[in-house]
Order: C-alpha cells, then sequence, then structure tokens
C-alpha cells in the first residue's frame, strides 16, 4: 500500500481523544506483522487505548525515530461538506478528520517502514504511535517511562506534526491548572450574608490578564515565535446553581504557554500568592473564602539549538536550511528532556487545516514527505 491507501485506511478509524484508539493501532500491528515487524503496545489503564512501537531493521543500536500521535480532535458541530472520516480527494486535497495533524505522516511513516523493510538497513528505523496527544501529550509518556531503561534508545527523532515539511527546533511548554474558587451560598435577597464565588474568580481573572500583561511587557521575549512572550489564558469558568443563590463554588481553566526561558511553577508561585490575598480579601464573619490551583497537566517545551546535528541532518533531508518554531506543543519536549534524544519537528501538511471543517493535506506534501522518507532510507542503509 502506498502512503494515500494507507492515509485512506487510517482516517477511516474514529481515533478522538475521548474514544478508543485501538481499530487504529491493532491495524498498524496487523499491517507491519505483514512484512514481518513486531510491534510493541503500551495500553492505557481501561484497556482502551495503546501506544505502538516498532523497530525495522537492527535492535541493537540508535537508528532515527519517526514520532506520531493517532488521535484527532472531535468533529462534531462542524460544518463538513464531507463524512469526516471517510477520505475524499478535491483536486489533490485529501480531505479529512486528522488528514493533516497528523495521520498523512502517520501513513508515510508506514510506507516508509514497509520499504524499509526490503532493504538492508545497517541503522534501524523506530515507529512511535501515541494516544492522547491533544489532550496534553499524555498517553506516550508510558512508552518514555519505558525506553528510559533502554540500553539503546534513538540517535534522532523526527515528530511528523503538520510544518509544511519545514524544519521547527522549537516550541513553547504548557501548564495547564484548574482553580477552584469557594465562598458561601445564601439568599440572592441579601447577598451580603454569602460570598459569591463567582465574584472570586473574576478577580482571580483580572489577576490573571494582569500576570499576562506583564510577561507581555516584561518578560523574556524569543522572536523566533508568532507570540514571541510566555502567555496566560483562561479557557473555561463554571458556576452556580441558580440566580436566586449567592454561588458558593467556581471553577475555572486556565494555562501557561511558556518560553524556554520562563519557568512556569515561579509564575504558578505568583498566582498562588494572589489567590491568597484575594481569599483574604473576601473573608469576613459570614465564613471562609478560597482558592484552590491544582495544575491538571504540564509538558516541557522544546529548543534545539539550529547548530545540532539533527537539523543539519534533517536539512539535508528535505533540502531546507531555514529553521522555524511553532506555536503548538507535541511529544518532542519530552523525548527531548526526558529522554535527551535530540528532536525537531517537521512534518507534511499545514497546522492552518488542522482542527477545522473539511481538514485536508495537499497530495503533493504527501509526495515530498515520500520522497524525504526515501533518502533517510538510504542514510539508513
Amino acid at each position: 500500500m502506498n502512503s494515500v491507501q494507507l492515509l485512506d485506511r487510517l482516517v477511516s478509524f474514529a481515533t478522538v481523544s475521548r474514544d478508543s484508539n485501538l481499530g487504529l493501532i491493532d491495524f498498524t500491528r496487523d499491517f507491519l506483522a505483514g512484512f514481518g515487524v513486531e510491534s510493541r503496545l503500551y495500553r492505557d489503564p481501561t484497556g482502551k487505548k495503546a501506544n505502538l512501537y516498532a523497530t525495522v531493521g537492527p535492535i541493537d543500536r540508535g537508528g532515527v525515530l519517526l514520532s506520531g500521535h493517532s488521535d484527532v480532535v472531535p468533529a462534531a458541530g462542524q460544518p463538513w461538506s464531507s463524512e469526516p472520516f471517510k477520505l475524499v480527494d478535491r483536486a489533490g486535497r485529501l480531505q479529512a478528520r486528522g488528514a493533516a495533524d497528523m495521520k498523512g505522516f502517520l501513513a508515510c511513516a508506514l510506507a516508509a517502514a514497509q520499504r524499509a523493510s526490503q532493504r538492508d538497513l545497517s541503522t534501524p528505523l523506530h515507529l512511535a504511535f501515541s494516544y492522547d496527544e491533544e489532550v496534553g501529550c499524555l498517553g506516550v509518556r508510558s512508552l518514555i517511562d519505558d525506553m528510559q531503561s533502554w540500553a539503546h534508545l534513538p540517535k534522532f527523532c523526527i515528530i511528523g506534526e503538520p510544518t509544511l515539511l519545514r524544519t521547527a527546533i522549537g516550541h513553547k511548554g504548557k501548564m495547564a491548572i484548574k482553580a477552584t474558587c469557594h465562598g458561601q451560598p445564601a439568599h440572592s435577597a441579601n447577598p451580603s450574608r454569602g460570598i459569591n464565588a463567582i465574584y472570586v474568580a473574576s478577580e482571580l481573572i483580572a489577576s490573571v490578564r494582569e500576570c499576562g500583561d506583564q510577561m507581555q511587557s516584561n518578560g523574556a521575549r524569543d522572536e523566533g515565535y508568532e507570540v514571541p512572550h510566555t502567555t496566560l489564558h483562561v479557557g473555561t469558568i463554571r458556576g452556580g446553581s441558580a440566580l436566586n443563590i449567592v454561588p458558593d463554588r467556581c471553577e475555572l481553566e486556565m494555562e501557561i504557554r511558556h518560553l524556554a526561558a520562563d519557568d512556569p511553577h515561579e509564575l504558578l508561585s505568583l498566582l498562588r500568592a494572589r489567590a491568597r490575598d484575594i481569599a483574604q480579601h473576601h473573608h469576613s464573619a459570614v465564613g471562609a473564602c478560597g482558592i484552590d490551583l491544582e495544575v491538571s497537566n504540564e509538558y516541557p517545551g522544546l529548543d534545539t539549538s539550529p547548530d545540532s546535528d539533527i537539523v543539519e541532518w534533517v536539512a539535508q533531508l528535505t533540502g531546507h536550511r531555514d529553521c522555524i518554531k511553532v506555536g503548538f506543543g507535541s511529544e518532542g519536549g519530552l523525548f527531548s528532556e526526558k529522554l535527551k534524544i535530540p528532536t525537531v519537528v517537521c512534518g507534511p501538511g499545514s497546522i492552518e487545516q488542522a482542527h477545522k471543517a473539511d481538514e485536508y493535506i495537499d497530495i503533493n506534501q504527501m509526495d515530498r514527505c515520500d520522497a524525504m522518507l526515501d533518502l533517510l532510507l538510504d542514510r539508513l542503509v
């Protein structure tokens, strides 16, 4: 099967992050087994999801790792012009959920693995397909934990997120935080007898905005990014049960997307200090007020030197030496930080098409990725 035929199969599996990815993983395992390549699976605690790791070639040396995620964002509620989980060719635009982000790369990687099995590799090709990347790079962590004890790790790692096959050497890290604001309930006819948790939350939101403004004005800067500073963002708010009740609870979800030069834990400490001040301000004779801040997820950024060997090596595969930095995250920071594997992000398609209705990848991007991986196989031989 060529890469486009494989893409057709991969997008047919509706691997939305909240659902199982085992259909895709089982297909991948069977496809690889068809030409003699064994796979290791790393299942989640429910048994409904799994990472897959496979090696083509010798197993007693480093090699090159092609890594990508199998999960996709939901298509429900978006105005698609076709069935989201069925590949449609619209004048060279291959349209389906996950086509760009990032099953196009997975398809090219599988096709390359099949071609690699027919060659005498002196250096191995590794594949890592993970789950739950879209919700915080969660799934790949069990694989990385296991890899920490391996005698032979890949020499290089390429994360195939869509970059139009440009070499991305950096992305920001992320810390997701849940804030729970506690007040005191009362009848809304006499609100002074309570402490309004939504009001408490609104003051915390103002502090988050102020902190974000300070990072923009006075924080570290990296002009390689479209947004060259660390950002803070409140994404959800839930509070109150009825209009005539002073709410005693309000929950927020917020995030910090940080440059390598900024420590998100320092920002978290600052937010906790401000939360204590806000709670103390609202403390009254009617009862206590409190704000709990809990880190729900975090992953490191990627910060690969433009002078590193992997950048030069990938430039020879793509024919382009320019480096970029991207706004989205990936598992690349985990491979780099936890395993010290030099890593870049480089894959077919455009991130501008990701997460949208009628998501697509240009077929010429698939062709160019196939060609890049053919050059990779030449080097592994």
